[in-house]
């Protein structure tokens, strides 16, 4: 009965405390519109996810949400340096290619995002085999290293939360 209810409860909180979030102050109205909703767009989403991932390592998933975190904090910090005081044409902006280990759809995705919200970077496009993630990054005098650093700091710990 539970399940039927709650087919993604994880969702379901996190929907909630986004709305209260978004609204920037507690009322009960604004409690029971997000329990509405928490419900609801779980309910009504859930036929398109039939196969949804099995996360089996949260200690991971904080380590990972820790990481991004810090990074997105010391790349503002970087990019402001860069935009205050790099000349234009000091700056080596640069596609990289990055290459994928990860098969998981949803693993791929949350990857893409996290270079797309860390600034001086975006995720462009996905090879049509999905094996590969176009990315542009702001200034990057050694695109390999920054290749490797997606890879281990980012794709590594993908693999141990969608493993």
């Amino acid at each position: 009965m539970l399940r039927k209810l709650f087919p993604h409860p994880g969702l379901t909180l996190l929907l909630i405390v986004t709305w209260l979030m978004l609204v920037n102050e507690f009322k009960w109205g604004s409690l029971v519109f997000a329990a509405m909703l928490g419900v609801l767009i779980p309910l009504l989403t859930a036929p398109y996810w039939p196969d949804r991932p099995k996360i089996r390592n949260w200690h991971a998933v904080a380590e990972f949400i820790a990481i991004v975190l810090w990074d997105i904090v010391k790349s503002n910090v970087t990019v402001a340096l860069i935009v205050l005081f790099k000349s234009r044409a000091a700056l080596q902006p640069a596609w990289i290619s990055v290459p994928l280990d990860l098969r998981s759809p949803e693993a791929i995705t949350v990857l893409a995002g996290t270079i797309t919200m860390t600034p001086g970077t975006v995720t462009a496009d996905m090879s049509a085999d999905g094996r590969a993630l176009l990315v542009h990054c702001l200034h990057a005098p050694d695109p390999d290293g920054v290749r490797d650093d997606i890879k281990a700091r980012y794709e590594t710990r993908l693999q141990r939360i969608f493993a």
